[in-house]
């Protein structure tokens, strides 16, 4: 008997091992596009015939993937034509720590809006890789009438084996809104449901690359780079700049530049069988932390940092490369150096976009249970050996995907989830597969999973202590917990809240920041305000938040707190933001500083 996305905290079923994301000459599809949608108000969806071939679909809306369905036109049901959802209790919800559904692990209500999704397209692949980059909250997929599997993890790539036949093929995909994985999905920002990211089929023939694992070391002291690139197939290496050709799992050790986000210097080169090549972009640095200090390529690294969430007041976290472009050089052009992908792994694209043009990132991962503070943590997942599998795989997805990103220079397991001995199964498996990052977890107050001490919203007083390692011992860690932590460097991970007239402060705190070695710097909370483009009843065009939608829980206007507009304009705190050494200018670098 299968299990499905609704009776079982498993993460899915059918699905082919993550790996590595890459840029590849292989055929590459596109299913993007208007695809087939009806939207039902339970899981039933519309029923089971939905995923057969001479299914008459001809009566149901067309809908764009990628997309959400709660901010396209759409038919409810009971309604007489598409609608937007807009503004209702259907459509877009928005809670800060608490779930949008009972708290009831792992339950769901009956009530449960599912999208049932068909496309019907012509290939002339005959064996594939169907991809999804991204499905909130839960996906079943069939192709052909046959049950591919089905899969959790919003945020994350997934991907099922496929052979299409000649001509004509059915794709069929059921989107329920709320699954047991939501219980690990309880972020501050609003609920979007769909399809939200790329739909692709890639060729798979006998000799391509299924994943590959780029290594490339730098020491500082001697200028130069260590390079090893793996993979699952004999393939060759090639890079023209460096004159190097090599087998993959060889190693070469040749005079490089390093990478940084200063200086984002990549070598461009290939990972090659007969009939597969896959670009390579490679940035040698290294990693470390050395006496309390976070170093890279041997030096102190400091982090003047933004949170950023996928947002864009027309179209969710659906992002097109131009908007995401557009974002990473006006934080260039304001002196922002790094990014925190608050709260789960973005599009790939943004960090192709990160190592080229240059951003330290810290990944996080597609993982909160925030909510559980509610029931005093009962039930919280991290501390429930059955939610490990789960847990589990979101790390797996997310380091498989993203461990060839140069700019990638810290994982971050979780946010606000508190305490839990699966964070120790996390933290292994991370420590075993990439041990060239360090670790960032910061919840738990023993902080015994994560390289770094961490807090949020540190008023002065209380950050001036931190940096001169003589902050209060926090309750219920043992004295060895706490000499530990005092050892570890600093990263104010969220702070400088820009809501209203804010951020305020930024100076102070810089002040501060810059005068202590163990602080590597921090990351204000947030890049933009979360609103949508919503026109009233008069014909009003006005921005919507939270509070505009009757529902409870309910997080309000809080949505509201980032350095931009919701239309991308610059808010106040613009211009707070404290001058300092920068190497680009109206999005052009320059030299010197």
């Amino acid at each position: 008997m299968h299990t499905t996305p609704l009776n079982s905290v498993l993460p899915g079923e059918g699905r082919r091992a993550p790996r590595a994301d890459a840029v590849t000459d292989a055929r590459t599809q596109s299913l993007n596009g208007r695809w087939r949608f009806r939207l039902s108000p339970t899981a039933a969806g519309s029923g089971g015939g939905f995923v057969a071939d001479d299914f008459d679909d001809t009566a149901w809306d067309t809908i764009r993937v990628p997309s959400h369905w709660v901010l396209e036109p759409v038919t409810p049901p009971g309604a007489d034509g598409p609608r937007s959802l807009l503004g209702t209790a259907d459509g877009p919800l928005y809670t800060n720590t608490a779930f949008p559904i009972p708290l009831d692990p792992p339950h769901i209500p009956e009530e449960n809006p599912t999208g049932d999704y068909r496309l019907e397209f012509d290939t002339d692949i005959a064996a594939g890789v169907l991809r999804f980059q991204g499905v909130d909250s839960c996906a079943t997929v069939w192709l052909n009438g046959e049950r591919l599997g089905w899969t959790t993890g919003s945020r994350l790539q997934t991907e099922f084996d496929v052979r299409p036949r000649p001509g004509r093929n059915v794709l069929a995909v059921r989107v329920h809104r709320w699954s047991p994985g939501t219980y690990l999905e309880d972020q501050d920002m609003w609920w979007l449901p769909g399809i939200f990211r790329d739909v692709e089929l890639i060729e798979r023939l006998p000799g391509t690359i299924d994943d590959h694992f780029v290594h490339a070391d730098y020491n500082h002291q001697t200028g130069l780079g260590t390079l090893r690139v793996d993979a699952d197939a004999a393939a060759v290496v090639t890079i023209p700049e460096l004159d190097l050709v090599l087998a993959a799992g060889e190693t070469a050790t040749v005079a490089v530049e390093p990478w940084s986000a200063e200086s984002p210097r990549l070598y461009r080169g290939t990972l090659a069988t007969g009939t597969e090549s896959v670009t390579l972009a490679i940035g040698f640095r290294r990693v470390t932390i050395d006496d309390g200090r976070l170093l890279v390529n041997g030096a102190p690294v400091f982090f003047r940092g933004v949170n950023r969430h996928e947002q864009d007041w027309e179209r969710g976290r659906t992002l097109d490369r131009d908007t995401m472009l557009r974002d990473i050089l006006e934080m260039k052009r304001h002196n922002i150096n790094a990014v925190r992908t608050s709260h789960y792994p973005p599009h790939p694209d943004f960090l192709r976009l990160c190592d080229e043009i240059g951003l330290w990132v810290v990944e996080e991962c597609d993982l909160e249970t925030h909510g559980f503070i509610y029931a005093g943590w009962e039930g919280n997942p991290p501390t429930e050996p059955q939610w490990l599998p789960a847990m589990l795989d979101r790390i797996q997805r997310m380091v498989e995907r993203d461990k060839n990103r140069p700019s990638v220079v810290i994982w971050s397991m979780a946010n606000e989830s508190w305490t839990g001995a699966n964070f120790d199964a996390l933290e292994a498996w991370i420590r075993d597969r990439d041990p060239s990052r360090p670790i960032l977890y910061e919840r738990d107050p023993s902080y015994r999973n994560s390289d770094f001490y961490s807090v949020m919203y540190p008023d002065l007083e209380r950050l001036e202590a931190i940096g001169r390692r003589e902050e209060e011992r926090p309750d219920g860690v043992s004295d060895e917990e706490d000499a530990r932590r005092r050892t570890l460097p600093f990263l104010l991970c969220e702070y400088a809240h820009a809501m209203g007239n804010g951020p305020g402060s930024l100076h102070d705190y810089h002040r501060i920041m810059r005068s202590h070695p163990r602080i590597c710097g921090g990351f204000v909370w947030e890049w933009i305000d979360h609103g949508f483009r919503h026109v009233d009843g008069a014909g009003n065009e006005f921005v919507m938040h939270g509070g505009d939608v009757a529902y409870r829980p309910n997080g309000g206007r809080y949505c509201l707190d980032g350095l931009l507009f919701a239309d991308r304009t610059p808010g106040p705190g613009w211009p707070n933001w404290p001058p300092s050494c920068s190497r680009w200018r109206s999005g052009r670098p320059t030299t010197g500083c």
